[in-house]
């Protein structure tokens, strides 16, 4: 992904409400799903860590991205920004 396109998602994103929203017990297999259904749809989402420190919402951001396939755009405080390309989005244009 190029830095152009990364800057126009966080652009793109700035008025975006998280769509997911972790709990106590973190990136759950349900948490999972709900994160790709929500990529599937929107393509570019953002997503609330609930973690206490930086460390841990960094390794999370990063086990997410590797579970969806997603790319991490942006990590501001406990919002997560991630974006992948639809397939179905593909198909129709």
């Amino acid at each position: 992904m190029t830095s152009e396109l990364r800057r126009q998602l966080r652009a793109k994103a700035h008025k975006l409400k998280p769509v997911v929203i972790t709990g106590q017990a973190g990136i759950t297999p349900g948490v999972l799903a709900e994160i790709g259904l929500a990529l599937d749809h929107h393509e570019l989402i953002k997503v609330r860590v609930n973690a206490g420190d930086r460390e841990t919402r960094a390794e999370m951001a990063t086990s997410v991205c590797r579970e969806t396939g997603a790319e991490l755009i942006q990590s501001l405080g406990h919002v997560i920004t991630l974006f992948r390309k639809s397939p179905e989005r593909g198909k129709k244009a």
